[in-house]
């Protein structure tokens, strides 16, 4: 394993964790801008549920290849829908930028474990 995908999967897992906290803690700028994309209270608490899953299978795909391959390519479509969600919503283009940024994170690991 290279330090790249090491540094990249923690990289990712983190900031994927640390969005689902967020959902789950009800922080204030995080539901509304979920609710700005009409997402529900409901689906609030699964789209945190993927997201855990995903850091926790970035984690499990250390010592398991195709977990790790999984988990990153599941993230980056979690992402990408994310994307299209915010451009799609009324909001500003910027609010597209973070889970823009994700997107290409988890992509970028995908590769990387592709490669290995």
């Amino acid at each position: 394993m290279s330090v790249a995908l090491i540094v990249l999967a923690t990289l990712l897992g983190l900031a994927a964790a640390g969005s689902a906290f967020g959902k789950l803690k009800r922080v204030p700028a995080v539901v509304e801008s979920m609710h700005a994309v009409g997402v529900s209270d409901g689906q609030m608490r699964i789209l945190a549920a993927l997201e855990l899953l995903g850091a926790a299978g970035l984690l499990v795909g250390i010592w398991v290849p195709f977990i790790g391959i999984a988990a990153a390519a599941c993230l980056a479509l979690y992402f990408l829908g994310a994307v299209i969600a915010h451009i799609r919503s009324a909001e500003p283009a910027k609010t597209a930028a973070a889970p823009a940024l994700l997107m290409v994170l988890a992509i970028a690991t995908t590769a990387l474990e592709l490669a290995r």
